[in-house]
């Protein structure tokens, strides 16, 4: 396997489409989200331009691993759909802050529940590589939105990660935000033993 990371602006249309159909596939037809812009077998909305950053997982080229970057001076998820989940918190704008967002671990190949620990180690490989692309810009938060299942996955992993706001009933589902700091606590976990550098 191997891990990429790049601005689209950086990707090809190739790259591009197996990303934005790999995300429909998980998100779509597979935990079955409502998302209005999704289409034509294509998971693509309003922040998916030129300057998001795309984080991929890759095993004999197909992409079994995904997250998506975005800085928070920008208009983002959280910041634009999900803004009441902050409950009146102020609303991350830094450049110290990015949102991670469509983070997900599927190998579409291999249905069945004996996947469910690679799944788990392949979500280790896409968030250390997400860290890794975001240390190299200076980043110092990451801030999620993601079902609350979430949490115990960050737990597992050993991440410097914490609630940052209430829970709230999306879609139908249970989710809230989540602070993942990209502190020593955060690296150590993952296998990062320096801005610029994972261990194998």
């Amino acid at each position: 396997m191997n891990t990429l990371y790049a601005r689209a602006s950086q990707l090809s249309l190739v790259d591009l489409n197996q990303i934005f159909s790999y995300r429909y596939a998980v998100f779509v037809e597979r935990l079955k989200w409502t998302l209005p812009d999704a289409g034509a077998g294509l998971e693509v909305d309003q922040f998916d331009s030129d300057r998001t950053y795309h984080v991929c997982l890759r095993d004999a080229g197909t992409t079994v691993g995904y997250a998506r970057l975005l800085p928070t001076t920008e208009p983002y998820l959280l910041s634009e759909v999900f803004p009441q989940l902050m409950d009146g918190a102020v609303i991350p704008r830094s450049p110290a802050v990015w949102e991670l967002s469509r983070l997900c671990s599927v190998d579409l190949r291999s249905p069945g529940e004996h996947r469910r620990q690679a799944d788990f180690w392949a979500g280790r490989a896409v968030l250390r590589a997400a860290v890794q692309c975001a240390l190299e810009h200076d980043v110092k938060r990451f801030i999620a939105v993601s079902a609350v299942a979430m949490e115990r996955i960050l737990f597992r992993l050993g991440v410097n990660a914490s609630r940052a706001s209430p829970t709230m009933q999306l879609h139908g589902h249970s989710v809230c935000a989540f602070w993942i700091e990209l502190d020593d606590i955060t690296k150590n976990a993952l296998g990062i033993t320096f801005p610029g550098a994972v261990a194998a």
